[in-house]
């Protein structure tokens, strides 16, 4: 796919892998316009990049979908809308009563799948308009195998992964020209991860990488540690497990 001359609405743009992203669909000829809840930070985004178009806007209110979509249609529409934005809450353990477990999961649900859904079904048929077009979803490495310290958040992007896929097929059967891109990154050093100390990868370097896929129409990008988890989870799922939860967690989530 060719990204010169084409125009991308990222969420979650103002900070971490979404300006990263920003910052490289400009360098590679696109139009970007970006949203998020965090005015400053948006602002802040459009002083480093001042062709950028900034839009205040949270995936998990449907007004805003709404006003997002009425605003970008004035502009002009887009070629391809990446689904970046995304939220993670701390650690519980599933096996001791806890309200907040069920505040934590609708919280990720509605940004991380919901979010997603409700833009794409909004976006669909301007995308199926252009000659060529595209939506990316970001997913996780926990995808594959979910983390003992992150359930909810892994159940999302497990969601979400299922869901791309199928909408791939969807609009392959209906001989639509959009193309569905899945990125799932490991852990990348981002102000979310700030604080986990496993070995990450930079937002420079995972967006280079979905770059590089989507002009070899790579569906299914893969990156870093998930390229080899992919193939251990296949055929030896426990070992897969324990990787992503060594002995350790155990401890912390028994405190």
């Amino acid at each position: 796919m060719d990204i010169k001359g084409k125009t991308i609405l990222i969420t979650g743009g103002g900070s971490g892998i979404g300006l990263e992203s920003a910052k490289q669909f400009l360098a590679q000829g696109a139009k970007v316009i970006i949203t998020g809840r965090n005015q400053d930070k948006l602002e802040a985004a459009k002083k480093l990049f001042p062709s950028l178009i900034i839009i205040k806007s949270d995936v998990e209110n449907p007004e805003d979908a709404i006003a997002l979509f009425d605003k970008v249609v004035s502009l002009g529409g887009i070629d391809i809308l990446y689904n970046n934005a995304g939220v993670g809450s701390p650690a519980l353990n599933l096996g001791i009563a806890n309200e907040q477990i069920l505040k934590n999961a609708f919280y990720e649900m509605n940004i991380n799948y919901f979010g997603v859904i409700r833009l794409n079904n909004l976006f669909i048929e301007m995308l199926k308009s252009r000659k060529e077009a595209a939506i990316i979803n970001t997913t996780s490495i926990l995808s594959m195998v979910p983390a003992l310290e992150e359930p909810t958040y892994s159940a999302t992007k497990a969601a979400l992964s299922f869901y791309t896929r199928i909408l791939r097929k969807n609009l392959e059967i209906l001989k639509s020209t959009v193309k569905v891109f899945e990125l799932l990154p490991p852990v990348v050093a981002t102000e979310m991860t700030a604080q986990r100390k496993d070995k990450k990868i930079t937002p420079e370097q995972l967006v280079k990488a979905l770059i590089t896929g989507i002009k070899k129409d790579q569906y299914t990008i893969r990156t870093g540690d998930t390229k080899l988890l992919y193939i251990v989870s296949r055929f030896f799922p426990e070992l897969a497990f324990n990787l992503v939860n060594p002995k350790k967690i155990y401890a912390s989530l028994q405190q």
